[in-house]
């Protein structure tokens, strides 16, 4: 018998490697995403504006970590961007909802321009004013705000008429990604920033 025909299995040829590559990658990736110091991911989730911040949300009794995740799922940071629908600056508010704010005495109109929703302490004002007014709206319930930050509070309220878990409730794909990327932006702020409102 000539051994030289004999061909035996050889453990790293091309088509086994491949697959275990890519699953290497992919566990690198998760652990670093999972695991990785806050230095990786300040890129990520960039941070600014401190002090409007944390005066806005102060004044209004809203978690500043929450207005850090909404400005960056709304806008990235973009104190001038206006949506297709006419929102506007770094939290994405309505000239209609700031003027709302206004007339049920959580902001002061006079400190603040409902009309100038590009400045970012006028936006930031504006927008904790809001938040606040869902978190109180919905009880406490700060998944019901958000959610109700998107899409608006009468279809919240239709769906939790509907059902009692909101995220079974949901039905616009658009409002369960929004309330998933807050969330997940709003635990990245507090693991990223630990001290960044201390």
């Amino acid at each position: 018998m000539d051994r030289t025909k004999i061909r035996r299995p050889r453990l790293f040829t091309w088509y086994r490697v491949l697959p275990l590559a890519a699953v290497l990658i992919m566990g690198l990736v998760a652990f670093c995403y999972s695991f990785a110091p806050g230095l990786l991911f300040k890129s990520l989730y960039p941070f600014s504006y401190e002090e409007e911040i944390v005066a806005s949300a102060t004044r209004h009794g809203v978690d500043p970590y929450l207005v850090a995740a909404v400005i960056r799922t709304e806008s990235s940071w973009d104190a001038s961007a206006v949506s297709s629908k006419g929102a506007c600056g770094l939290m994405q508010l309505m000239p209609e909802t700031a003027s709302d704010m206004v007339a049920k005495g959580f902001v002061d109109g006079e400190a603040y321009d409902a009309s100038n929703l590009t400045d970012p302490a006028t936006n930031i004002e504006f927008g904790c004013a809001y938040l606040s007014y869902l978190i109180t709206y919905f009880k406490g319930e700060t998944d019901r705000a958000i959610a109700a930050y998107n899409a608006g509070m009468g279809n919240v309220d239709q769906w939790l008429g509907e059902h009692t878990v909101l995220h079974n409730a949901i039905t616009f794909p658009e409002t369960q990604t929004y309330l998933a990327r807050v969330n997940n932006a709003r635990e990245r702020y507090r693991q990223i920033y630990p001290n960044a409102f201390v």
